[in-house]
Protein backbone atom coordinates (compact mmCIF):
# COMPACT_ATOMS: atom_id res chain seq x y z
CA UNK A 1 0.00 0.00 0.00
CA UNK A 2 1.37 3.44 -0.94
CA UNK A 3 0.13 6.98 -0.62
CA UNK A 4 -0.49 8.63 -4.01
CA UNK A 5 -1.50 12.00 -2.52
CA UNK A 6 -2.30 13.25 0.93
CA UNK A 7 -5.92 12.15 0.60
CA UNK A 8 -5.55 9.16 -1.71
CA UNK A 9 -4.54 5.67 -0.58
CA UNK A 10 -3.67 2.82 -2.95
CA UNK A 11 -4.59 -0.71 -1.87
CA UNK A 12 -4.05 -4.06 -3.54
CA UNK A 13 -7.29 -5.94 -4.25
CA UNK A 14 -5.54 -9.23 -3.53
CA UNK A 15 -5.19 -8.21 0.15
CA UNK A 16 -8.90 -8.66 0.76
CA UNK A 17 -10.77 -11.96 0.31
CA UNK A 18 -14.31 -11.94 -1.06
CA UNK A 19 -16.77 -11.79 1.81
CA UNK A 20 -14.07 -10.36 4.06
CA UNK A 21 -12.63 -7.07 5.23
CA UNK A 22 -9.28 -5.53 6.10
CA UNK A 23 -8.20 -2.35 7.84
CA UNK A 24 -5.22 -0.14 7.05
CA UNK A 25 -3.72 2.19 9.63
CA UNK A 26 -2.38 5.46 8.21
CA UNK A 27 0.53 7.62 9.32
CA UNK A 28 -1.85 10.16 10.83
CA UNK A 29 -3.36 7.39 13.02
CA UNK A 30 -6.53 7.22 10.92
CA UNK A 31 -7.79 3.82 9.77
CA UNK A 32 -9.34 2.84 6.45
CA UNK A 33 -11.60 -0.22 6.37
CA UNK A 34 -12.21 -2.04 3.07
CA UNK A 35 -14.95 -4.63 2.61
CA UNK A 36 -15.22 -6.87 -0.42
CA UNK A 37 -17.90 -9.00 -2.06
CA UNK A 38 -16.60 -10.55 -5.28
CA UNK A 39 -15.56 -7.53 -7.35
CA UNK A 40 -17.47 -4.98 -5.28
CA UNK A 41 -15.43 -2.95 -2.78
CA UNK A 42 -16.45 -0.38 -0.18
CA UNK A 43 -14.24 1.93 1.89
CA UNK A 44 -15.00 3.43 5.29
CA UNK A 45 -13.45 5.21 8.24
CA UNK A 46 -12.20 2.13 10.07
CA UNK A 47 -12.44 3.50 13.60
CA UNK A 48 -15.64 2.66 15.45
CA UNK A 49 -17.39 6.01 16.03
CA UNK A 50 -18.13 4.99 19.62
CA UNK A 51 -14.66 4.54 21.13
CA UNK A 52 -12.26 4.32 18.22
CA UNK A 53 -11.67 0.56 18.03
CA UNK A 54 -10.09 -0.77 14.86
CA UNK A 55 -13.04 -2.43 13.14
CA UNK A 56 -10.68 -4.62 11.15
CA UNK A 57 -9.87 -6.49 14.36
CA UNK A 58 -13.55 -7.24 14.85
CA UNK A 59 -15.49 -9.74 12.79
CA UNK A 60 -17.49 -9.67 9.59
CA UNK A 61 -20.44 -12.06 9.49
CA UNK A 62 -22.47 -11.80 6.29
CA UNK A 63 -23.14 -8.11 5.74
CA UNK A 64 -22.48 -7.24 9.38
CA UNK A 65 -19.22 -5.65 10.55
CA UNK A 66 -19.04 -6.01 14.34
CA UNK A 67 -16.77 -3.90 16.56
CA UNK A 68 -14.50 -6.02 18.80
CA UNK A 69 -14.95 -3.85 21.87
CA UNK A 70 -18.65 -3.11 22.37
CA UNK A 71 -20.32 -4.90 19.45
CA UNK A 72 -21.52 -1.85 17.55
CA UNK A 73 -22.49 -3.23 14.17
CA UNK A 74 -22.44 -1.68 10.70
CA UNK A 75 -23.60 -2.70 7.24
CA UNK A 76 -20.59 -3.79 5.18
CA UNK A 77 -22.09 -2.25 2.02
CA UNK A 78 -22.98 1.29 3.09
CA UNK A 79 -21.67 1.64 6.65
CA UNK A 80 -25.11 2.27 8.12
CA UNK A 81 -25.65 1.59 11.81
CA UNK A 82 -27.24 -1.79 12.49
CA UNK A 83 -26.59 -2.12 16.21
CA UNK A 84 -25.49 0.25 18.98
CA UNK A 85 -23.44 1.07 21.08
CA UNK A 86 -22.35 3.53 18.39
CA UNK A 87 -25.03 6.10 17.60
CA UNK A 88 -24.09 6.77 13.98
CA UNK A 89 -22.89 4.84 10.95
CA UNK A 90 -19.46 4.88 9.34
CA UNK A 91 -18.09 7.63 7.13
CA UNK A 92 -17.87 6.24 3.61
CA UNK A 93 -15.17 7.10 1.07
CA UNK A 94 -15.02 6.93 -2.71
CA UNK A 95 -13.35 3.90 -4.30
CA UNK A 96 -11.83 3.95 -7.78
CA UNK A 97 -11.04 0.62 -9.46
CA UNK A 98 -7.59 0.80 -11.00
CA UNK A 99 -7.07 -2.73 -12.32
CA UNK A 100 -5.49 -4.80 -9.55
CA UNK A 101 -5.43 -1.76 -7.27
CA UNK A 102 -8.01 0.40 -5.49
CA UNK A 103 -7.69 4.15 -5.05
CA UNK A 104 -9.37 5.40 -1.88
CA UNK A 105 -10.03 9.13 -1.71
CA UNK A 106 -10.59 10.08 1.93
CA UNK A 107 -11.38 13.68 1.01
CA UNK A 108 -14.64 12.67 -0.66
CA UNK A 109 -17.35 11.30 1.62
CA UNK A 110 -20.38 9.51 0.20
CA UNK A 111 -22.71 9.80 3.17
CA UNK A 112 -26.04 11.18 2.04
CA UNK A 113 -27.65 14.21 3.61
CA UNK A 114 -30.73 13.33 5.63
CA UNK A 115 -33.88 15.18 4.63
CA UNK A 116 -36.17 15.71 7.62
CA UNK A 117 -39.40 15.30 5.71
CA UNK A 118 -41.08 12.35 7.43
CA UNK A 119 -44.15 12.92 9.63
CA UNK A 120 -43.57 16.70 9.59
CA UNK A 121 -46.83 17.64 11.31
CA UNK A 122 -46.49 15.29 14.29
CA UNK A 123 -45.15 15.67 17.81
CA UNK A 124 -43.11 13.09 19.74
CA UNK A 125 -42.70 13.46 23.50
CA UNK A 126 -39.92 11.51 25.19
CA UNK A 127 -39.95 11.18 28.98
CA UNK A 128 -36.45 10.51 30.26
CA UNK A 129 -33.01 11.76 29.23
CA UNK A 130 -31.06 8.51 29.62
CA UNK A 131 -29.70 6.25 26.92
CA UNK A 132 -33.08 5.03 25.65
CA UNK A 133 -34.61 8.51 25.48
CA UNK A 134 -31.54 10.01 23.83
CA UNK A 135 -31.30 7.23 21.25
CA UNK A 136 -34.96 7.52 20.32
CA UNK A 137 -34.66 11.24 19.63
CA UNK A 138 -31.32 10.86 17.88
CA UNK A 139 -32.46 8.04 15.61
CA UNK A 140 -35.69 9.82 14.76
CA UNK A 141 -33.66 12.69 13.36
CA UNK A 142 -31.14 10.33 11.75
CA UNK A 143 -34.07 8.58 10.09
CA UNK A 144 -35.52 11.77 8.65
CA UNK A 145 -38.23 12.60 11.21
CA UNK A 146 -39.44 16.12 10.54
CA UNK A 147 -41.89 16.59 13.38
CA UNK A 148 -41.42 18.22 16.76
CA UNK A 149 -39.43 16.35 19.41
CA UNK A 150 -39.69 17.24 23.08
CA UNK A 151 -37.34 15.43 25.47
CA UNK A 152 -38.05 15.92 29.17
CA UNK A 153 -35.47 15.12 31.85
CA UNK A 154 -35.55 15.64 35.58
CA UNK A 155 -31.77 16.10 35.56
CA UNK A 156 -30.08 19.44 34.98
CA UNK A 157 -27.77 18.09 32.29
CA UNK A 158 -28.23 17.08 28.68
CA UNK A 159 -28.08 13.31 28.02
CA UNK A 160 -24.70 11.82 28.92
CA UNK A 161 -22.85 8.51 28.84
CA UNK A 162 -23.87 6.97 32.14
CA UNK A 163 -21.70 3.79 32.00
CA UNK A 164 -18.53 5.86 31.98
CA UNK A 165 -19.37 7.37 35.37
CA UNK A 166 -18.18 4.23 37.20
CA UNK A 167 -15.27 3.78 34.78
CA UNK A 168 -13.19 6.57 33.24
CA UNK A 169 -14.94 9.52 34.92
CA UNK A 170 -14.60 8.26 38.51
CA UNK A 171 -11.03 7.21 37.77
CA UNK A 172 -10.23 10.81 36.79
CA UNK A 173 -9.46 9.86 33.18
CA UNK A 174 -12.34 11.65 31.46
CA UNK A 175 -13.81 15.10 31.87
CA UNK A 176 -17.50 15.86 32.25
CA UNK A 177 -17.85 17.47 28.82
CA UNK A 178 -16.58 14.30 27.12
CA UNK A 179 -19.52 12.35 28.53
CA UNK A 180 -22.20 14.34 26.72
CA UNK A 181 -23.99 12.21 24.14
CA UNK A 182 -23.76 13.77 20.71
CA UNK A 183 -21.70 16.67 22.06
CA UNK A 184 -22.62 19.86 23.89
CA UNK A 185 -24.87 21.16 21.08
CA UNK A 186 -26.67 17.91 20.31
CA UNK A 187 -30.17 19.16 21.13
CA UNK A 188 -29.92 22.42 19.20
CA UNK A 189 -28.16 20.79 16.26
CA UNK A 190 -31.01 18.29 15.98
CA UNK A 191 -33.84 20.73 16.64
CA UNK A 192 -34.88 18.99 19.84
CA UNK A 193 -36.75 20.83 22.59
CA UNK A 194 -34.70 19.65 25.57
CA UNK A 195 -36.46 20.47 28.81
CA UNK A 196 -34.26 19.94 31.86
CA UNK A 197 -35.11 20.12 35.57
CA UNK A 198 -38.68 19.06 34.85
CA UNK A 199 -40.59 16.13 36.27
CA UNK A 200 -43.41 14.24 34.62
CA UNK A 201 -45.92 13.58 37.38
CA UNK A 202 -48.50 11.71 35.33
CA UNK A 203 -48.72 9.70 32.12
CA UNK A 204 -52.08 9.02 30.52
CA UNK A 205 -51.22 6.36 27.93
CA UNK A 206 -54.75 6.11 26.52
CA UNK A 207 -54.63 9.79 25.69
CA UNK A 208 -50.90 10.03 24.82
CA UNK A 209 -50.78 12.83 27.37
CA UNK A 210 -48.42 13.77 30.20
CA UNK A 211 -48.45 16.25 33.08
CA UNK A 212 -45.16 18.13 33.59
CA UNK A 213 -44.06 19.92 36.76
CA UNK A 214 -41.14 22.30 37.07
CA UNK A 215 -39.07 23.09 40.16
CA UNK A 216 -41.46 25.91 41.10
CA UNK A 217 -44.51 23.67 41.34
CA UNK A 218 -46.04 24.82 38.08
CA UNK A 219 -47.70 22.14 35.96
CA UNK A 220 -48.81 21.78 32.37
CA UNK A 221 -50.40 19.11 30.21
CA UNK A 222 -48.99 18.10 26.86
CA UNK A 223 -50.29 15.63 24.31
CA UNK A 224 -48.41 14.01 21.48
CA UNK A 225 -48.85 11.86 18.43
CA UNK A 226 -46.13 9.57 19.78
CA UNK A 227 -45.28 9.13 23.46
CA UNK A 228 -42.07 7.43 24.61
CA UNK A 229 -41.63 6.69 28.31
CA UNK A 230 -38.03 5.88 29.33
CA UNK A 231 -37.83 6.81 33.00
CA UNK A 232 -34.94 4.50 33.89
CA UNK A 233 -34.22 3.20 37.37
CA UNK A 234 -33.21 4.38 40.81
CA UNK A 235 -30.63 2.82 43.18
CA UNK A 236 -31.91 0.50 45.86
CA UNK A 237 -31.43 1.47 49.49
CA UNK A 238 -31.15 -1.82 51.38
CA UNK A 239 -32.76 -2.19 54.83
CA UNK A 240 -29.56 -1.25 56.63
CA UNK A 241 -29.73 1.03 59.63
CA UNK A 242 -28.05 4.31 58.74
CA UNK A 243 -28.18 3.74 54.98
CA UNK A 244 -29.67 7.19 54.34
CA UNK A 245 -27.26 9.22 56.47
CA UNK A 246 -24.76 11.73 55.08
CA UNK A 247 -21.62 10.04 53.85
CA UNK A 248 -23.52 7.15 52.26
CA UNK A 249 -23.60 7.33 48.47
CA UNK A 250 -25.10 5.60 45.48
CA UNK A 251 -23.85 5.97 41.92
CA UNK A 252 -26.45 6.58 39.24
CA UNK A 253 -26.08 10.16 38.06
CA UNK A 254 -23.34 12.60 37.14
CA UNK A 255 -23.98 14.42 40.40
CA UNK A 256 -23.55 11.16 42.35
CA UNK A 257 -20.18 10.54 40.69
CA UNK A 258 -18.95 14.06 41.38
CA UNK A 259 -19.95 13.78 45.05
CA UNK A 260 -18.11 10.46 45.39
CA UNK A 261 -14.99 11.86 43.73
CA UNK A 262 -14.94 14.81 46.11
CA UNK A 263 -15.81 12.85 49.25
CA UNK A 264 -13.40 9.93 48.78
CA UNK A 265 -10.13 11.85 48.93
CA UNK A 266 -7.90 10.43 51.70
CA UNK A 267 -10.88 8.52 53.05
CA UNK A 268 -11.47 4.90 54.04
CA UNK A 269 -14.07 3.66 51.57
CA UNK A 270 -16.40 0.70 52.10
CA UNK A 271 -18.37 -0.52 49.09
CA UNK A 272 -21.40 -2.69 49.80
CA UNK A 273 -22.11 -4.98 46.85
CA UNK A 274 -20.03 -7.17 44.56
CA UNK A 275 -21.96 -6.74 41.32
CA UNK A 276 -20.38 -5.05 38.33
CA UNK A 277 -21.14 -1.53 39.65
CA UNK A 278 -19.46 -2.25 43.00
CA UNK A 279 -16.47 -3.76 41.25
CA UNK A 280 -16.19 -0.90 38.77
CA UNK A 281 -16.33 1.70 41.52
CA UNK A 282 -13.60 -0.13 43.45
CA UNK A 283 -11.46 -0.28 40.31
CA UNK A 284 -12.04 3.36 39.34
CA UNK A 285 -11.31 4.75 42.80
CA UNK A 286 -8.18 2.62 43.08
CA UNK A 287 -6.99 3.92 39.70
CA UNK A 288 -7.70 7.49 40.78
CA UNK A 289 -5.30 6.82 43.66
CA UNK A 290 -6.90 9.32 46.03
CA UNK A 291 -8.45 7.10 48.72
CA UNK A 292 -6.87 5.88 51.96
CA UNK A 293 -8.27 2.35 51.54
CA UNK A 294 -11.03 0.46 49.73
CA UNK A 295 -12.94 -2.50 51.17
CA UNK A 296 -15.67 -4.37 49.30
CA UNK A 297 -18.30 -6.27 51.30
CA UNK A 298 -20.30 -9.03 49.64
CA UNK A 299 -23.05 -11.36 50.80
CA UNK A 300 -21.68 -14.37 48.93
CA UNK A 301 -18.21 -15.77 48.30
CA UNK A 302 -18.11 -14.43 44.73
CA UNK A 303 -18.01 -11.19 42.81
CA UNK A 304 -20.49 -10.77 39.94
CA UNK A 305 -21.87 -14.08 41.11
CA UNK A 306 -25.06 -13.90 39.04
CA UNK A 307 -23.03 -13.43 35.86
CA UNK A 308 -19.82 -15.51 35.89
CA UNK A 309 -18.65 -18.80 37.36
CA UNK A 310 -16.63 -19.20 40.55
CA UNK A 311 -13.42 -19.67 38.54
CA UNK A 312 -13.88 -16.41 36.67
CA UNK A 313 -14.96 -14.67 39.87
CA UNK A 314 -11.74 -15.77 41.58
CA UNK A 315 -9.70 -14.31 38.73
CA UNK A 316 -11.48 -10.96 39.11
CA UNK A 317 -10.94 -11.02 42.87
CA UNK A 318 -7.21 -11.62 42.32
CA UNK A 319 -7.09 -8.76 39.80
CA UNK A 320 -8.51 -6.41 42.45
CA UNK A 321 -6.46 -7.72 45.36
CA UNK A 322 -3.29 -7.23 43.36
CA UNK A 323 -4.26 -3.54 43.20
CA UNK A 324 -4.82 -3.25 46.95
CA UNK A 325 -8.58 -3.80 47.17
CA UNK A 326 -9.70 -5.65 50.31
CA UNK A 327 -12.70 -7.99 50.38
CA UNK A 328 -15.02 -9.29 53.08
CA UNK A 329 -17.16 -12.15 51.77
CA UNK A 330 -20.17 -14.07 53.12
CA UNK A 331 -21.07 -10.98 55.09
CA UNK A 332 -24.21 -8.91 55.59
CA UNK A 333 -24.14 -5.32 56.78
CA UNK A 334 -26.54 -4.66 59.65
CA UNK A 335 -25.72 -1.05 60.34
CA UNK A 336 -23.76 1.93 59.08
CA UNK A 337 -22.43 3.66 62.15
CA UNK A 338 -21.79 7.32 62.74
CA UNK A 339 -19.38 9.31 64.82
CA UNK A 340 -19.84 12.73 66.32
CA UNK A 341 -17.17 15.28 65.49
CA UNK A 342 -16.71 18.82 66.69
CA UNK A 343 -15.51 21.71 64.61
CA UNK A 344 -14.41 25.16 65.63
CA UNK A 345 -15.28 28.32 63.79
CA UNK A 346 -15.22 31.97 64.68
CA UNK A 347 -18.75 32.00 66.03
CA UNK A 348 -19.43 28.71 67.80
CA UNK A 349 -18.31 25.19 68.40
CA UNK A 350 -20.49 22.87 66.29
CA UNK A 351 -21.15 19.14 66.42
CA UNK A 352 -21.76 17.14 63.25
CA UNK A 353 -22.15 13.48 62.37
CA UNK A 354 -20.23 11.47 59.82
CA UNK A 355 -19.88 7.83 58.84
CA UNK A 356 -17.78 5.80 61.25
CA UNK A 357 -17.97 2.38 59.69
CA UNK A 358 -20.17 -0.63 59.12
CA UNK A 359 -21.26 -3.38 61.50
CA UNK A 360 -21.61 -6.84 59.98
CA UNK A 361 -24.12 -9.48 61.03
CA UNK A 362 -21.20 -11.28 62.68
CA UNK A 363 -20.65 -8.26 64.94
CA UNK A 364 -17.42 -7.24 63.22
CA UNK A 365 -16.90 -3.52 62.74
CA UNK A 366 -15.11 -2.18 59.66
CA UNK A 367 -13.91 1.39 59.93
CA UNK A 368 -15.02 3.70 57.13
CA UNK A 369 -15.32 7.39 56.35
CA UNK A 370 -17.69 6.96 53.43
CA UNK A 371 -19.90 4.06 52.30
CA UNK A 372 -20.96 3.43 48.70
CA UNK A 373 -24.00 1.26 48.01
CA UNK A 374 -23.74 -0.99 44.98
CA UNK A 375 -26.91 -2.86 45.80
CA UNK A 376 -28.79 -2.77 42.51
CA UNK A 377 -31.58 -0.60 41.13
CA UNK A 378 -35.34 -0.65 40.81
CA UNK A 379 -37.18 0.39 37.66
CA UNK A 380 -39.11 3.67 37.75
CA UNK A 381 -42.40 2.21 36.59
CA UNK A 382 -44.71 4.33 38.74
CA UNK A 383 -45.93 6.50 35.88
CA UNK A 384 -47.24 3.40 34.12
CA UNK A 385 -48.25 1.44 37.21
CA UNK A 386 -51.75 0.79 35.90
CA UNK A 387 -50.31 -1.30 33.08
CA UNK A 388 -47.35 -2.78 34.96
CA UNK A 389 -46.25 -6.33 35.16
CA UNK A 390 -44.67 -7.10 38.53
CA UNK A 391 -41.29 -6.70 36.87
CA UNK A 392 -41.66 -3.94 34.32
CA UNK A 393 -43.93 -2.62 31.61
CA UNK A 394 -44.87 -5.33 29.12
CA UNK A 395 -44.25 -4.20 25.57
CA UNK A 396 -43.85 -5.95 22.23
CA UNK A 397 -40.67 -6.42 20.20
CA UNK A 398 -41.05 -2.85 18.89
CA UNK A 399 -41.32 -1.52 22.48
CA UNK A 400 -44.93 -0.57 21.88
CA UNK A 401 -47.36 -0.59 24.78
CA UNK A 402 -50.27 0.47 22.63
CA UNK A 403 -50.70 2.38 19.40
CA UNK A 404 -48.26 5.31 19.46
CA UNK A 405 -47.13 4.72 23.07
CA UNK A 406 -43.77 3.11 23.86
CA UNK A 407 -41.94 2.06 27.05
CA UNK A 408 -38.15 1.71 26.80
CA UNK A 409 -34.99 1.02 28.73
CA UNK A 410 -34.87 -0.19 32.31
CA UNK A 411 -38.65 -0.11 32.73
CA UNK A 412 -39.46 -2.26 29.68
CA UNK A 413 -40.17 -5.95 29.96
CA UNK A 414 -39.90 -6.46 26.24
CA UNK A 415 -40.57 -9.38 23.97
CA UNK A 416 -37.47 -10.33 22.04
CA UNK A 417 -35.30 -12.99 20.50
CA UNK A 418 -34.63 -14.64 23.88
CA UNK A 419 -38.15 -14.28 25.26
CA UNK A 420 -39.74 -11.59 27.38
CA UNK A 421 -37.32 -9.98 29.81
CA UNK A 422 -36.29 -6.73 31.46
CA UNK A 423 -32.57 -5.95 31.28
CA UNK A 424 -30.83 -2.99 32.89
CA UNK A 425 -27.90 -2.46 30.53
CA UNK A 426 -26.83 0.55 28.50
CA UNK A 427 -26.51 -1.19 25.16
CA UNK A 428 -29.99 -2.67 25.57
CA UNK A 429 -31.36 0.83 26.25
CA UNK A 430 -29.74 2.09 23.05
CA UNK A 431 -31.17 -0.87 21.15
CA UNK A 432 -34.60 0.10 22.46
CA UNK A 433 -34.20 3.66 21.20
CA UNK A 434 -33.11 2.47 17.78
CA UNK A 435 -36.06 0.08 17.49
CA UNK A 436 -38.67 2.52 18.84
CA UNK A 437 -37.57 5.28 16.48
CA UNK A 438 -37.87 2.89 13.54
CA UNK A 439 -41.33 1.84 14.74
CA UNK A 440 -42.48 5.47 14.83
CA UNK A 441 -41.08 6.02 11.34
CA UNK A 442 -42.52 2.68 10.17
CA UNK A 443 -39.07 1.77 8.88
CA UNK A 444 -39.25 -1.97 8.26
CA UNK A 445 -35.56 -2.14 7.31
CA UNK A 446 -34.58 -1.80 10.97
CA UNK A 447 -34.77 -5.09 12.87
CA UNK A 448 -36.95 -5.37 15.96
CA UNK A 449 -35.87 -6.95 19.24
CA UNK A 450 -36.77 -10.31 17.72
CA UNK A 451 -33.43 -10.18 15.91
CA UNK A 452 -31.25 -8.69 18.68
CA UNK A 453 -29.46 -10.09 21.71
CA UNK A 454 -28.36 -8.38 24.94
CA UNK A 455 -24.75 -7.33 25.47
CA UNK A 456 -22.88 -5.55 28.25
CA UNK A 457 -19.32 -4.98 29.34
CA UNK A 458 -17.51 -4.02 32.52
CA UNK A 459 -14.11 -2.32 32.66
CA UNK A 460 -11.91 -3.08 35.67
CA UNK A 461 -8.26 -2.03 35.92
CA UNK A 462 -8.06 -1.63 32.17
CA UNK A 463 -9.45 -5.10 31.48
CA UNK A 464 -12.81 -5.43 29.76
CA UNK A 465 -15.04 -8.39 30.55
CA UNK A 466 -17.73 -8.69 27.90
CA UNK A 467 -20.97 -10.65 28.04
CA UNK A 468 -23.52 -11.53 25.34
CA UNK A 469 -26.91 -13.15 25.76
CA UNK A 470 -28.77 -13.85 28.96
CA UNK A 471 -28.41 -16.86 31.27
CA UNK A 472 -30.52 -17.69 34.30
CA UNK A 473 -27.41 -18.87 36.17
CA UNK A 474 -23.64 -18.99 35.51
CA UNK A 475 -23.31 -22.34 37.26
CA UNK A 476 -24.05 -24.53 34.21
CA UNK A 477 -21.09 -23.58 32.08
CA UNK A 478 -18.23 -24.69 29.89
CA UNK A 479 -14.99 -22.79 30.46
CA UNK A 480 -12.28 -22.55 27.83
CA UNK A 481 -8.97 -20.84 28.55
CA UNK A 482 -7.49 -19.53 31.76
CA UNK A 483 -9.27 -16.72 33.63
CA UNK A 484 -6.21 -16.20 35.86
CA UNK A 485 -4.29 -14.99 32.82
CA UNK A 486 -7.35 -12.99 31.69
CA UNK A 487 -7.72 -15.16 28.59
CA UNK A 488 -10.92 -17.17 28.52
CA UNK A 489 -14.39 -17.60 27.12
CA UNK A 490 -17.16 -19.19 29.18
CA UNK A 491 -20.46 -20.49 27.78
CA UNK A 492 -23.58 -20.66 29.96
CA UNK A 493 -26.57 -23.00 29.69
CA UNK A 494 -30.02 -22.75 31.22
CA UNK A 495 -30.47 -26.49 31.77
CA UNK A 496 -29.02 -28.39 34.70
CA UNK A 497 -26.44 -31.11 34.96
CA UNK A 498 -23.52 -31.99 32.74
CA UNK A 499 -23.22 -34.44 29.89
CA UNK A 500 -26.88 -35.43 29.69
CA UNK A 501 -27.89 -32.44 27.60
CA UNK A 502 -25.32 -32.44 24.83
CA UNK A 503 -27.71 -30.82 22.37
CA UNK A 504 -28.63 -27.93 24.66
CA UNK A 505 -27.65 -24.58 23.22
CA UNK A 506 -25.76 -21.94 25.18
CA UNK A 507 -27.81 -18.88 26.12
CA UNK A 508 -24.92 -16.57 27.06
CA UNK A 509 -21.15 -16.25 27.09
CA UNK A 510 -18.56 -14.03 28.74
CA UNK A 511 -14.93 -13.39 27.88
CA UNK A 512 -11.72 -11.64 28.67
CA UNK A 513 -9.37 -11.48 25.70
CA UNK A 514 -11.35 -13.55 23.17
CA UNK A 515 -13.38 -10.85 21.51
CA UNK A 516 -13.82 -12.40 18.08
CA UNK A 517 -15.11 -15.61 19.63
CA UNK A 518 -17.68 -13.67 21.64
CA UNK A 519 -18.80 -11.80 18.52
CA UNK A 520 -19.17 -15.14 16.73
CA UNK A 521 -21.23 -16.50 19.63
CA UNK A 522 -23.49 -13.44 19.66
CA UNK A 523 -24.06 -13.68 15.91
CA UNK A 524 -24.97 -17.37 16.15
CA UNK A 525 -27.24 -16.67 19.13
CA UNK A 526 -28.93 -13.90 17.17
CA UNK A 527 -29.90 -16.23 14.32
CA UNK A 528 -30.97 -19.07 16.61
CA UNK A 529 -27.89 -21.21 16.07
CA UNK A 530 -26.02 -20.81 19.37
CA UNK A 531 -23.48 -23.60 19.89
CA UNK A 532 -24.45 -26.77 21.72
CA UNK A 533 -22.50 -28.45 24.50
CA UNK A 534 -21.44 -31.11 22.05
CA UNK A 535 -20.08 -28.56 19.57
CA UNK A 536 -18.16 -26.64 22.23
CA UNK A 537 -16.72 -29.80 23.77
CA UNK A 538 -15.65 -31.04 20.34
CA UNK A 539 -13.49 -27.95 19.85
CA UNK A 540 -15.34 -26.63 16.82
CA UNK A 541 -14.28 -23.33 15.24
CA UNK A 542 -16.99 -20.89 16.37
CA UNK A 543 -15.67 -18.04 14.23
CA UNK A 544 -15.75 -20.15 11.09
CA UNK A 545 -19.22 -21.38 12.02
CA UNK A 546 -20.55 -17.85 12.54
CA UNK A 547 -19.18 -16.60 9.24
CA UNK A 548 -20.51 -19.63 7.37
CA UNK A 549 -23.97 -19.41 8.98
CA UNK A 550 -24.56 -15.67 8.66
CA UNK A 551 -26.96 -14.67 5.89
Amino acid sequence: MTNATINTVTISKADIPSGGMKSYKQEDDSIILITRDDDEFHAFDGKCPHAGADLGTGLRCGNRVVCPWHHATFDSRDGSLLEPIATAGLTRYTVTDNGDKLLIDTSVQLNERVEHDKLPDTHTIIVGGGGAGFMTAHQLRQGGYGGKITLISKEDKAPYNRPLLSKAFLAGKMSEDKLLLGGSDWASNNNIDLRLNQTVSKVLPNESTIVIEDNHGNSERQSADFLVVATGAEPNFPPIKGAEMDGVYTLRSMEDAKLIKAASHDQRVVIIGTGFIGMEVASALAQAGTTASITVVGQSDRVMGNIVSETVSNALIKLHKDQGIQFVFDASVNEITKVENKSDNNEARQTFSQVGGVILASGEHIDADIVILGTGVSANTELLEEVNDLDGVQVDSKLQLRDGVYALGDIAKASGQMGRMRIEHWRVALQHGLVAAAAILKDETVETLDARVPFFWTMQFGKSLRYSGHAQTPNNSILLGTPDTLDYIEYYFDDEGEGSHENSRATAASTLGRDQELIAFAELLRIGQAPTRAQINSGFDIIEQAQASSP
